[in-house]
Parts: C-alpha cells; structure tokens; sequence
C-alpha cells in the first residue's frame, strides 16, 4: 500500500518550516488555512532537484518537459488524449498565468465573471488589473448556478467590450467538481454570449474519491477557451513556481499572442520539479488522495461532533473544506479586497484565532456568500486535525 503522506511529519517537525503557513501567526495556532500541505517532497521529486542543484543546473528553464508531463498525466488520469503540446505556454504561476490570458481576450475596463464564494485574488488580480468583476453567485449547494451564470453574462454583454469568464475547476472554496452536464451548460452559454472561458484548474489531479474531474477543454464548445494547471497544490510545489496555459484548438492564435517575456518569469527548478510531479508522482499522490479521503470523513465526524451548530459543505475536491458558521452569531465585518489574507480576519475566523488558536481563512473575503463562514485546509495529520477541532469546540463551550 501507498504510505500517507499526510502522516509522516510531527508538529515539532513542520514548526521548523519557514513558509506563510507556519510563520504567519504564533507558534502557539494550528494552521489550518493557507493552501500548503503538511507533508514531504515526493522522493522523486525531491530526487530531481537534489540532482540539478548537484549539477549546478539553476539557469534559465528551456523546453516542453512540463507540456509533456502535463499531457502524459492527462492522458492517463483524465483520458485526455488529444492535449496538444504546440497549444501550450509555460508561465510563472496559475494565476500571473490567468492575468496574462484575460489580458489576450479582453482590455482594461472589461468585464470578467467569477461565481463567488471563490478564491479570493480571482478578485484582486482581475481589479488590479483594470478588469470589472462581475459576481454570478454559486448555488445553494456551493455548485455553479446557470440561471445565474446567464443573468451574469447578460449583464456584462450590456455594457460596450469583450466579456471573459473565470471558472475555478474544481471550486476553491467549496471543493465542488463540475460534472460534465454542468460544464456542457457553460460551454453553451459561454458560446451564446461570446465569453471566453478561461479555466483554473490547479487543482485538478486532487479529485476525492467518489468524483471525476472534466478537463474544461475536453468539453464539446469548450474549444476557443483556456486551461491552467500546476503540480503546486496536488504536489506541495508552491514554493517553486511554474505552471502551464493551455489553449483550445481555437484559441491557439491568441496564446500564440503572449508576451515572450512571461516565460522568462518560472524557476528552472519550478519547472524541472513540476514535470516530474507529473510524469513520476501518481503512487505518491494515491497515497495523499487516500489519506484525504480518510480526512474528509474524520473533518466530519469531529465536526458532528465539537462543532453541531456549524455545517460542513462535504468537498470532492482539493483538500479545503468550507463551513459555515453563521448559527454561531459571530459578528462579520464589511469585506476588503482579498488580497491581505493573513491579517483580513473577521466573524469566525477571527474568533477562532483569537478564542481557540486556530487559524482558518476567513470566509468574506471569497466574495458574495462568503461572509460567515471560514475555509479549513484538512491536509495535516490525523492529530493536528483531531486536536484543532476539539479546540475549536473546547472554545465554543467556554463562551456559553
């Protein structure tokens, strides 16, 4: 059997880490909010780059080794067959990966439509960039609301300009995966209105069991749209960046458009680690895949029972769960831009922090919906997990 990635490191060992995650707040707080795993390098992951770094191979990154890596995985885990190499851009991150895409089909002052709750920069990058966002709410089980979807497309065909779409594939917050009829709906509006799609999909290989994920570009109509990927989340590679822009055969022309200097912008090391993700890591991530699962259905026991009055919205992907906390009568307070995630607490969030030292991400900042509610990373060991949660409703209990 796979080993469980998630079970290899004790708490003293990841408090020697120094990213966001264990550095933002005290050593005292469980985090359990920002996007990073607790667990080690695939071996051959970690493998690869202690062989480059031997090598002194740190320069400039060169080639299609993450475009193959990326498409061998597709076509074994997605039986996306057709993912054409030549219709592919290395950028530096999934999302300076989307600026760069909305900025080929759309000009500042138009309007790109996100379906908040979602990931949060959605917002501060596409306003930062010059773009107008406009909310197409998810529905009330946290999945994509056509109606919706349409009223926010009319909208936006109402003012002057070209009209993009942001799709988050699989849903960060709600860890929902789009079956094939719901991206059919999209693919079809998208085509009725002339929107183009652009679709994150960074953490597609994190598919809990149970579900299947639908590559956007493999969906009939999904063809003039873009894809971005990344091994970062399914691998734990934030930490050295790269990712890949995939383009629909009809949109070739406009990825063909990208500024050759994007390229310049992901790590030698971020590519060579990502491709080997992708092309040598599914034992490792059945391990993880395992391993969550196993934590998807403790989160709800612990929930049940330390925390009766919140409700858990069940994932069936990526590793983030979204509950929400509004029976708990914490005070929310008015939304920022997103983008201050550690210090833009409010409601739940900052209750938890400061009552049970628990650090989750506060649930406003994903936009309309979000606000009484708070995003849980459950990637972490059975104990940290056991241990946050029982604190979280050991402080709940003192309050009454």
């Amino acid at each position: 059997m796979t080993p469980n990635p998630l079970e290899e490191l004790t708490l003293s060992q990841l408090r020697l880490r120094t990213s966001m995650k264990w550095r933002a707040h005290p050593a005292d707080v469980l985090p359990l909010w920002v996007a990073e795993m607790d667990v080690p390098l695939p071996p051959t992951v970690a493998g690869v780059l202690r062989g480059a770094i031997d090598r002194g191979d740190t320069g400039y990154p060169c080639g299609t080794t993450l475009a193959e890596g990326v498409s061998e995985f597709a076509a074994r885990r997605w039986q996306w067959h057709d993912l054409d190499i030549g219709r592919t851009a290395v950028v530096p991150d999934v999302m300076l990966g989307v600026v760069e895409t909305l900025r080929l089909v759309t000009d500042r002052g138009d309007a790109v439509v996100v379906n908040p709750p979602v990931y949060a920069p959605f917002y501060a990058f596409v306003s930062h960039d010059g773009r107008r966002v406009i909310e197409a709410p998810l529905g009330p089980a946290g999945r994509i609301d056509l109606g919706a979807l349409e009223d926010a497309f009319t909208r936006a065909r109402a003012s002057a300009g070209k009209v993009a779409y942001l799709l988050c594939n699989p849903h960060n917050p709600t860890g929902s995966v789009h079956t094939l009829e719901e991206l059919r709906g999209v693919a079809e509006l998208a085509r009725r209105f002339a929107v183009r799609v652009v679709s994150d999909e960074i953490h597609a290989p994190v598919i809990l069991s149970g579900s299947r994920f639908v590559p956007y570009l493999t969906v009939p109509g999904g063809e003039d749209a873009f894809a971005l990927t990344s091994a970062s989340k399914a691998w734990n590679l934030s930490g050295v960046k790269a990712a890949l822009a995939i383009a629909g055969p009809e949109a070739a022309a406009d990825l063909a458009r990208m500024p050759e200097e994007v390229s310049h912008g992901p790590s030698h090391l971020g590519v060579i680690a990502h491709a080997e993700a992708f092309r040598s890591g599914g034992d490792w991530l059945d391990g993880l895949l395992s391993g969550l699962d196993e934590n998807r259905t403790l989160l709800a026991e612990l929930v049940d029972e330390h925390l009766p009055e919140v409700k858990l919205l069940r994932p069936q992907g990526t590793y983030l769960a979204w509950l929400d906390c509004r029976r708990l009568g914490v005070a929310e307070e008015a939304c920022t831009d997103g983008l201050a995630v550690v210090a833009d607490l409010s409601g739940p969030a900052r209750w938890f922090l400061d009552n049970a030292r628990v650090a989750l991400s506060s649930g406003h900042v994903f936009g309309m919906g979000g606000a009484g509610h708070v995003r849980l990373n459950f990637a972490t060991s059975k104990a940290i997990l056991t241990e946050a949660v029982s604190r979280m409703g050991r402080a709940l209990a003192d309050r009454q």
